[in-house]
């Protein structure tokens, strides 16, 4: 970040987030752009009233002070010269209490006002929202409206409104003032006129509503008989909002919108319960003496450092290599210094301004709110703050989550609790509360550190990874009249589908010609560091017989089992290519260097390669919404759904643009199980590898042979797809489709169920995946390289999606005691072979070098070990880990920590054929 960035972080940003989330919750009550352009202006002057209000104050102040000594000044200039004279106004201004710096007041409000249009003209000027959208007699709001139109000359007429309401309002506000303070309004209203003239229609409509508000300002403190009209007027419309309630509830459904539409309402009767309480006796203001500036201070500190540091780095550090992007490195770090500028510009400047601006009564009361917000915001975040929900790099869970009523319930208590001690440690304390903030701010700063120094370090053993990684376009060559073997792991695909695949889209079997597909298939584990090192290594890299070797680190065993099979058809004279082998190195990004000891062997990371040439750069967005997070997480339950916004945390900018909502599909689901909206980053970073498998495709007309080693992850997000086609859409409506073919999910009298999100979305995923790899097979036909071609497709594991109870080996419910984890994919093509055939003999995902070194290395010998390839271990039951600890970079000793251990044989889908050997979870 420049210091240009950092500047804008802490100024600007604030005041631009807090425009998004009006506007965003304004567009999802009104759905009108025009209509929340209004609602933004609204609630934002509402917001600044009691700052400018303060602001007009502190400007009469130094005017009134600037009358009284102007004819003492003007003597004293008259009379002496030189120092002289310097020494007998510095006297006189001492005198007087006015220092020379207070001439910098009669300018308050024009420096509050700066921020505020440049935060304003940064939103609209690139809001997607209201481009080519008309609004009453103005055609398009995202462009200038040219209102009046003589021949082919356009006039614009809303900044000529604009600039008039402004001329206006300084004419009664500057009634009596110096002819330099009537200067400086009418010249700010001149340049806006021209800076603005030619800005879509949208952003001079909000700037003209300003000026709006600011003459009925002006007039409503000018005069009392118009302070009256005006209560009274405000009420109306407030009692009018109140009335709207039912239809805007029966319109909208929107909970946010009415909570805004609510507190709109009663904020229009402050101004007449205003006048009528301060006429009362008892609410006359009494005079305080002094007020804790520094307790606010200190609370400002410490929420700084909680939401900008603390909160992001904590997320960072559970996964650093998560928010590394290979293509583009950018130290996550940044994140956290982005997060820390918002952080500061909310709570120490912009709360600050606020704070100065008022007078002492309101500073006391802040500061006892201060407080509040900061045990509030703590005991939310370290106590309610947490849930099993994956979150991924764009800041978005992987799956839907709600917090139960009763813990909502729950947390409201605690937050009343909370209010009542902290209103009550606050006011006994007084300024001995600074003690326990610093304390706080102290401990807070410690785990921060520590956090972000995990990060560091991790970050530092990453940059050696990303060098390695060949960041040109991933191809890999298949000969027309050589052998070519592809080894292609989709990582969690599911086996117990392609049946019903086949049965929704008969053309499968065609698409398929030559696959065998077996459905007695186990993995080892319900991860991929348990189920894949068998995959490529074979029956030595199973949890079992990893274990057994306790004094190597898994990680070593890790990578020997994923350089097997490249190094055994390295030897063998063929061209190798490696694409994405999982966990090398023991790193979410695979250290390629693993390979390094055979240079020839071509290695490529795929994900997020074709998804990187076009994405919108979540790293943009993660500069602001580690923020919104860090809010999100500090705020009551109740009202953490309406923050996060399925992962939008409320940002308008861009929202029509199709890649600009990384939101996560199964978050969406909308109006029962068959809508959703929103694109996934993570699985567009899959997706487009795999539907572009043709595209990284050579074809060549040589005898060379060659070996493809791949792995994908798509199939692992749960996600939903436009049926029929499966394809990603940014607004997927199945529910026709899935009515009008609801039979497809039975299939010889067993009915996958499909109730809840995940269930469907698993199933989309992995149909889409077969669909495009089909897709690629089809080419390969097209190209004269398919008969010649072995392909073996495979997966590490399956999903705990519970589609059946003959699956549930316990009735717990677990991850661990439901079949389907252990249930991987497996489809064997072999050279030449035709038809589509069903194998139900007992097979492990282990077996796959065995398959593809078959015909081609005899007797082959693990290159590391010295041991038989064979799957002579197959006989007798297999032993299988279900452990769900998939992070390696914690369970990464020398052995898989202590799951449930099975053992199986036989049919694997019959439970009876499962034994509990131990658990020791």
């Amino acid at each position: 970040m420049s210091v240009f960035q950092v500047i804008y972080s802490v100024l600007i940003r604030p005041l631009q987030i807090f425009f998004e989330y009006v506007f965003s919750v304004a567009q999802k009550g009104l759905n009108n752009p025009g209509l929340s352009i209004i609602a933004l202006s609204l609630s934002m002057n509402l917001l600044v009233l009691p700052l400018y209000n303060r602001a007009d104050a502190v400007q009469e102040e130094e005017r009134n002070i600037e009358n009284k000594l102007r004819k003492g000044v003007a003597h004293i200039r008259k009379t002496f010269k030189g120092d002289e004279r310097m020494m007998m106004l510095q006297t006189y201004y001492r005198q007087n209490g006015y220092k020379p710096t207070d001439v910098f007041k009669s300018s308050v409000s024009l420096l509050l006002e700066i921020p505020f249009f440049i935060a304003a003209y940064q939103f609209l000027s690139h809001l997607d929202a209201i481009q080519n959208v008309s609004f009453g007699p103005i055609a398009n709001l995202g462009a200038p409206d040219a209102l009046i139109t003589i021949g082919a000359f356009s006039i614009n007429l809303l900044p000529i409104v604009m600039t008039s309401l402004n001329l206006i309002s300084c004419i009664v506000f500057t009634k009596g003032y110096p002819l330099k303070n009537k200067i400086q309004l009418y010249a700010m209203a001149v340049f806006f006129f021209f800076f603005l003239y030619k800005s879509p229609a949208g952003l001079v409509f909000y700037w003209t509503l300003n000026n709006l508000f600011s003459l009925v300002k002006t007039i409503y403190y000018k005069s009392k008989t118009a302070k009256k009209v005006l209560n009274i007027a405000f009420s109306v419309v407030g009692v009018c909002l109140l009335g709207s309630l039912p239809f805007a509830m029966k319109k909208t459904g929107s909970k946010s919108f009415l909570l805004i539409l609510i507190l709109l309402a009663f904020i229009c009767f402050v101004p007449l319960a205003i006048s009528i309480v301060s006429k009362k006796e008892l609410f006359k203001k009494k005079e305080i003496k002094e007020t804790d500036g520094k307790l606010f201070l200190l609370g400002g500190i410490y929420m700084t450092i909680l939401t900008g540091i603390l909160i992001p780095s904590a997320v960072i550090k559970s996964s650093p290599q998560e928010f590394v992007d290979i293509y583009h490195f950018l130290n996550p770090l940044w994140f956290v210094l982005s997060a820390t500028c918002i952080a500061a510009g909310v709570f120490l400047v912009w709360f600050s301004v606020f704070y100065g601006l008022l007078d002492k009564k309101i500073k006391s009361i802040l500061n006892v709110v201060m407080c509040v917000v900061c045990f509030v915001a703590t005991v939310n975040y370290m106590f309610f703050g947490k849930n099993n929900v994956i979150l991924n790099s764009a800041l978005a869970y992987t799956e839907e989550y709600t917090a139960p009523h009763k813990l909502i319930l729950i947390n409201l208590l605690v937050i009343v609790a909370v209010i009542a001690a902290s209103v009550a440690i606050t006011l006994l304390l007084g300024k001995k509360l600074r003690v326990f903030i610093i304390a706080g701010t102290l401990a807070i700063l410690g785990m921060s550190v520590i956090n972000c120094t995990a990060i560091q370090k991790e970050i530092k053993g990453l940059k050696s990874v990303i060098e390695s990684v060949n960041t040109e376009k991933p191809s890999f060559n298949l000969s027309k009249n050589g052998k070519n073997v592809i080894v292609f792991m989709l990582d969690r695909g599911m086996n117990e589908y392609i049946p019903y695949f086949v049965n929704e889209k008969p053309e499968l079997k065609e698409i398929y010609d030559g696959f065998c597909y077996y459905p007695n298939t186990i993995s080892y584990g319900l991860c991929t560091n348990y189920g894949a090192p068998a995959i490529f290594g074979g029956y030595e890299y199973t949890p079992e017989e990893m274990n057994a070797r306790d004094t190597e680190l898994l990680r070593d065993k890790h990578d020997e089992a994923l350089k097997v099979m490249p190094a055994l058809f390295y030897d063998e004279g063929y061209n190798v290519t490696v694409c994405d082998p999982p966990y090398a190195g023991y790193s979410t990004v695979p250290d390629l260097s693993i390979y390094n000891d055979y240079p020839n062997i071509r290695t490529f990371i795929t994900k997020g390669y074709y998804w990187n040439a076009q994405k919108v750069n979540v790293s943009d967005r993660n500069f602001r919404n580690f923020f919104c997070y860090s809010i999100t997480k500090i705020a009551p339950l109740a009202i953490q759904d309406h923050l996060y916004n399925h992962g939008s945390y409320n940002e308008s900018i861009g929202n029509k643009r199709f890649l600009d909502e990384m939101k996560n599909s199964t978050a969406i689901v909308k109006e029962g199980l068959y809508r959703c909206t929103g694109i996934n980053e993570e699985v567009m970073e899959d997706y487009l590898t795999i539907a572009n498998l043709v595209d990284m495709t050579e074809i060549s007309d040589d005898a060379s042979d060659n070996f493809l080693m791949i792995d994908n992850e798509l199939t692992h997000w749960p996600i939903y797809f436009k049926e029929p086609e499966y394809e990603v859409a940014y607004f997927v409506d199945n529910e026709a489709y899935e009515k009008e073919h609801a039979d497809r999910y039975t299939v010889d009298g067993v009915t996958l169920e499909m109730n809840n999100d995940v269930q469907i979305g698993s199933y989309q995923v992995n149909m889409c995946a077969i669909l495009k790899i089909g897709a690629w097979l089809e080419y390969l036909k097209e190209q004269g390289v398919y008969d010649n071609t072995r392909i073996i497709i495979v997966s590490d594991h399956g999903k705990w999606v519970y589609h059946n109870e003959m699956f549930d080996l316990d009735g717990s419910g677990d991850d661990e005691t439901d079949i389907e984890s252990y249930y991987p994919l497996l489809m064997i093509k072999d050279f030449d072979s035709h038809g589509f055939t069903v194998d139900e003999r007992f097979m492990t995902n282990a077996d796959v070098p065995v398959y593809a070194l078959d015909g081609i290395i005899e007797n082959p010998v693990n290159p590391f070990t010295g041991n038989a390839i064979t799957n002579d271990a197959k006989e007798g039951p297999q032993k299988i880990l279900g452990s769900h600890n998939p992070d390696v970079i914690t369970n990464n000793g020398t052995v898989f920590v202590d799951g449930i251990w099975y053992s199986v044989e036989g049919d694997m889908r019959d439970k009876n054929n499962w034994k509990l050997l131990e658990d020791n979870r």
